[in-house]
């Protein structure tokens, strides 16, 4: 089953997506961060098949998020 990573500084934005995500029958969200630092540290430690990132999180943004996660789990 794939693992999904919910990155989103609003906890109810997080709260939304895991219910969507995992009400799907084929998808669960593996782990959840609420700034761009959590999402790194995250990625180093585990690895994931899709990442739900919000594009304006505290630290690094969604953007910048992209080019670092493309890099290091190509």
């Amino acid at each position: 089953m794939p693992k999904v990573l919910v990155a989103d500084d609003h906890a109810i934005v997080r709260m939304g997506l895991r219910a969507i995500i995992d009400g799907t029958p084929d998808l669960r969200v593996a782990a959840e961060a609420g700034t761009g630092d959590e999402v790194v540290e995250l990625v180093r430690k585990q690895r994931f098949d899709a990442a739900v990132l919000d594009l304006s999180m505290p630290g690094r943004t969604g953007l910048d998020l992209i080019h670092l996660l493309r890099s290091e789990r190509p």
